[in-house]
Parts: structure tokens; sequence; C-alpha cells
């Protein structure tokens, strides 16, 4: 099941893959899971020992730890597990069977977290590490016939000028170890290849953990060498840093363990639900539990948003959930104001009329940084930083807030005045639910 570690990937992707497609990209998602390996081995072993129904495969957490835990403490089961992995990558039909029984019930956990997380990536984006495995053979037969492939302690790799360790040594590209057995950057180069060759994208931006920042940088700098890009692409590597506890260290649970998405989000809604219940005692349990949702999945979403992807952050439950300052609460709270106003014309923001005249500096502010909607999402699309763009829609909130204030509205002094305070206000809460639906979070008509 998905843990904490994938949250950043996910919708820091998402965000920016919204943004792109607002300006007018063809984007195609490609969901690049390791759906392939020693893993598959390992449960396929475990399920010969130990048959079990399809329900009780369902539960495929526990059955991997008990695998893992043979794998671990018996050589016998893990050479086997070995054994199976290499028939699998054979094509053997009955390990391909159960493999994709595996896969299926792991891509449907994940499937319905991203649905929970209101993110766009569908089965059909799945372009796992299988999706590859025909190729890794050209890959490296092709590497060979560029002469770029060298022999070294038994595994075939590249070396590269460009990348040496701290003693100056020249920092080998492992294609192939010296079992046999392909690495990340095999299922890499052949990934580059299907971009650019087949999918010709004019761009590939990769959504991954900054420490793999050299990594990407080798496995680009080969694909380059062995003409792996036919179609002109710009290979970007859109590092983020980590999640971390209040500790400072890597996210865990109190025993040391991963903690698992689902829990992490299902504790921010049944916080948020509290918070909401303690404000709004009267609303119906329903509405009640709908506002908990998008409030409680905003706030875990925007908190990671908001924070520049490479940096690490702390993880903090209150800080998120507070209905001050730049978080997924207060940004919601400032659109249904501005819906409230409307709610009490009984009016569509579509549906005012009349000229925006620019008088007191309230409006001047709040219309000059409406304007900046276009080149903040550019920026956003450039560098892959949907920071940039909740920094953006805090400060129209905050403009917002002070023109509302500031500038009566429905008490205007005249009906001119009035329509155009109303024009702007729906454009500023047109501009707030578009950018926020851009970084992935739902909005509210009311609180």
């Amino acid at each position: 099941e998905m843990h904490v570690g994938h949250l950043r990937s996910t919708i820091i992707g998402d965000g920016v893959a919204r943004v792109l497609e607002f300006l007018g990209d063809t984007v195609i998602r490609q969901n690049h899971v390791g759906d392939w390996g020693t893993q598959f081995g390992m449960l396929m072993a475990y399920l010969q020992e130990n048959p079990i129904t399809s329900n009780e495969l369902a539960d495929l957490e526990n059955f991997y730890r008990a695998a893992k835990k043979r794998f671990d403490e018996s050589e016998e089961f893990a050479d086997r597990a070995r054994s199976l992995v290499v028939k699998l990558q054979a094509g053997d039909k009955e390990c391909l069977a159960l493999w994709g029984r595996f896969r299926d019930i792991s891509l449907s956990h994940c499937q319905e977290i991203y649905e929970l997380l209101n993110v766009k990536l569908t089965m059909a984006d799945v372009m796992g590490e299988s999706a590859y495995n025909d190729d890794l053979i050209n890959v490296v037969n092709d590497l060979k016939a560029a002469g770029l492939l060298v022999e070294s302690n038994g595994a075939q790799c590249v070396f590269l000028e460009e990348f040496k360790t701290a003693d100056g040594e020249p920092l080998p590209v492992i294609i192939v170890k010296a079992d046999g057995g392909y690495l990340y950057a095999t299922t890499d180069l052949a990934a580059v290849r299907y971009r650019s060759g087949v999918l010709k994208a004019d761009r590939a931006l990769y959504f991954v953990d900054q420490r793999q920042a050299l990594h990407f940088q080798q496995v680009f700098e080969v694909a380059r060498r062995a003409r792996f890009v036919t179609h002109p692409m710009h290979m970007e590597h859109m590092g983020f840093g980590t999640m971390n506890g209040a500790d400072g260290r890597p996210f865990k649970t109190r025993d040391g363990g991963t903690v698992k998405l689902i829990d992490l989000l299902t504790e921010a809604q049944e916080r948020a639900y509290s918070l909401v219940k303690e404000k709004n005692p009267e609303l119906a349990e329903a509405d009640l539990r709908n506002i908990a949702r998008v409030v409680g999945i905003g706030a875990v979403k925007y908190a990671d948003l908001s924070k520049h992807r490479t940096s690490d952050y702390s993880f903090n439950f209150d800080l998120m959930l507070n209905f001050e300052g730049n978080t997924a609460p207060y940004l919601l709270y400032a659109y249904t104001r501005v819906a409230g106003v409307f709610r009490k014309l009984g009016k569509d923001f579509s549906e005012v009329e009349g000229q925006i005249v620019l008088d007191a500096p309230h409006e001047q502010e709040l219309a000059a940084k409406l304007a900046q909607f276009g080149e903040v999402l550019n920026s956003v699309g450039e560098k892959g930083t949907p920071h940039i763009l909740c920094t953006y829609l805090y400060e129209v909130a905050g403009l917002f807030s002070s023109f509302y204030e500031n500038c009566p509205i429905l008490s205007a002094d005249d009906e001119a005045q009035k329509q155009s305070r109303l024009r702007l206000a729906a454009l500023a809460g047109r501009t707030l639910k578009q950018g926020l639906e851009l970084l992935g979070l739902e909005t509210l008509e009311r609180m």
C-alpha cells in the first residue's frame, strides 16, 4: 500500500500536470510504478507455501510482510523466490498470472487513494517497470553497439568522464549486474527511449525524490550519448525533499514503521470533522462529513504543496488545519466569503454586468494581483513549483479580505459602484476556485 513517502511525487506531479494542461499543453501522465522484480518472486514463493483465497490476498500488506520475513530468514526460500523472478522475466505463464493478481490488487489500493486525494491519475496512466522488460536486452545491445559498455568486476557499466567519486575515481552507471540482473538505470533508459521515440514528448518531467538527483543526471547523459533521445526532448528531474515528523526526521509510526498514507488521510479527515462540528454543531451529518473530507484532504495537500518542492518539511496537523495563515482552511474560507456575497444576491459569479472601475486603493491592489494569474501559472509550468501558486492564492485571499472589509459591496454608494465591486469580487472568487482546482483542491460553497 502507499505510504506517506508516496504523497509528494503524487500531488506535486498532479499539480504541475494540471497547470500545464490549463496552459494548453498536451500532458501524458506516466505512472512509473515498481511492479517488477524480487518482491514478486518473494510473494509467489510464499503463495506456493500458503495457498490462500482472493479475499485473504486483498490484505496484501500482511501477506507481503510475512513473505519478507521468510525471505530474510530462509536461504532456501530466498533462492526459490529468485528463481521464480527469473521464470517471471522469461514469461512463464503461471508466474505471469500470479504476478497479474498481485499487481491488480496493489494498484486498486493506489487508485482508491488517488481518488480520495482528487488526483487525476487512472489505471490507464500506469506504465510500470514491467512495461519495459522486453526492451532491456535491446538497451544493453545498443549501448554495446555504441561502444559505451565496459565490463567492471563482472558487471556491465557505462563510465562517464563528468561523474567521479570524492577520490576522483570514475563512477559507474551499472546497466547489468554481475549476476545478470538489471537495475533502475536499465529500465529508466528504456523508458527514456519510449517517451522520446513513441510518445514524441518535447519535455519529460520526473517527479522523484531529490536523493535520486545523481541517478537521473547519469541516466539522462547516457541516454543522450547513446542517442536514445530521437525526438528532441528536454529531460528534467523535478526532485523534492522529504516529509518529516515533528522531530525533523522522516515521518514514521511510533514503533518506527512507515506510516500508511490512508491512515494519515483518515486522521486528517477525523481532525477536520471535530473542528467543523465544534464550529457548526447544527450542520447535518452528511454535510459535516463532506466539509471534513474537503478540508482534511485539502489541508494535507496544501501544507505539502505550499513548501518549495526541494525543501524538507515537518508535518504538523495543528498548523495545517489552522484557519489563519497560509493554509487550506484559510483559502477555502476566503472562497466561501465570496460565494456568500453572491448567495445573498441569489446570483452566480457570471451574472454580474457592468464595468470594473478601480477607485479605492484596496480595489486597485486586488485587481493588480488578479492580473498576475497567467504569469504565475507560466512560472509554475516552467519550474515545476506549485508553491508559487499557493503563495499567490494566499495573497489574493488576503487582498480580497482587505477589499471586503474596506469597500462595501452590497451597500455601495451607487449601482455602478456596486456592480463594479461585484465583478471584482466574482473575479477574485473565480481565480481562487480555479487556482485551488489546479492544485487539486476542491472548494466549498459554505463552511
